[in-house]
């Protein structure tokens, strides 16, 4: 019986396709006249198949769920709308012959059932000065031509990006990325995505949004070619805050120095002659 109602709909929305040819000055009448539904929450609408005169025995609404008829008024009900393609069609045959249709548009929506940020093809601190890029993996969204994903640093905006567009209503996965050059202002600064469903004036009024976690980000700076701080040979600094070493004048601290900077992204060294002048 489920595959004969299911042929049977089929049959009708082929038929109301070919009657859009004609016109209809009396086209049933859906209240409201579109639907937006989270996903296995309840639905239900009204139809006036026509307004003026009309055989109400030829009056029908094909749709899955519980139907009423009254007269040329059909109501429609679903406890728990779970079917991705559902648009009731109310459709009516006039005196001519010509099926006169309208289909209730439904958009059944889920939100993400993760979402989470990472740096693509890299772990571990960030180098100042080079380019990376952020991404922002969405979990089965619907329908996710309606999705806007914002990338933030903080509580600030850095860019936004759309899903591509899609003539699927189930539920779909996506991957945004985002190019970020990193600076030593972003050492310890937090990063994350959030994913946002828009549907529009018939929607929920609150918004939909799942954020991810943050990404802590740890950018080491690169050292330069020419280190201004100096290390006397003998001597071994591990940390310093001055990047000025004061040498005496004595003729003994003469000679080539070698200045090494290390961190655990780079190491550069640099050779000098120091001479030693008395006043």
């Amino acid at each position: 019986p489920r595959r004969t109602g299911l042929m049977k709909k089929k049959k009708v929305l082929k038929i109301c396709l070919r009657a859009t040819y004609y016109t209809c000055p009396d086209k049933p009448v859906f209240t409201p006249s579109s639907l937006v539904v989270k996903y296995g929450d309840p639905a239900f609408a009204t139809c006036v198949a026509c307004q003026s005169d009309c055989d109400e025995s030829l009056a029908n609404l094909e749709a899955s769920g519980y139907k009423e008829k009254n007269g040329s008024t059909l109501k429609w009900k679903v406890s728990s709308l779970t079917e991705w393609k559902s648009d009731p069609i109310c459709y009516y045959i006039d005196h001519n012959g010509t099926q006169c249709c309208s289909t209730l548009k439904v958009t059944l929506y889920q939100m993400p059932t993760n979402v989470s940020i990472s740096v693509l093809n890299h772990s571990g601190p960030m180098l100042e000065k080079s380019q990376y890029n952020l991404v922002c993996e969405v979990g089965d969204v619907a329908p996710a031509e309606n999705l806007t994903v914002t990338f933030y640093r903080g509580q600030t905006e850095l860019g936004k990006a759309q899903y591509s567009r899609t003539t699927s209503r189930k539920p779909e996965n996506g991957s945004f990325s985002l190019s970020l050059n990193a600076t030593k202002e972003d050492d310890g600064a937090q990063f994350s995505c959030g994913a946002k469903l828009e549907l529009g004036p018939e929607g929920p009024q609150r918004p939909l949004v799942v954020r991810s976690q943050s990404l802590t980000a740890t950018v080491h700076c690169k050292s330069k070619e020419n280190p201004l701080s100096s290390v006397v040979k003998s001597t071994s600094i591990n940390y310093f805050k001055s990047n000025i070493l004061i040498i005496l004048c004595y003729s003994q601290h003469e000679g080539q120095y070698n200045c090494t900077v290390s961190n655990s992204v780079k190491t550069v060294s640099v050779l000098f002659n120091v001479k030693v002048q008395s006043k």
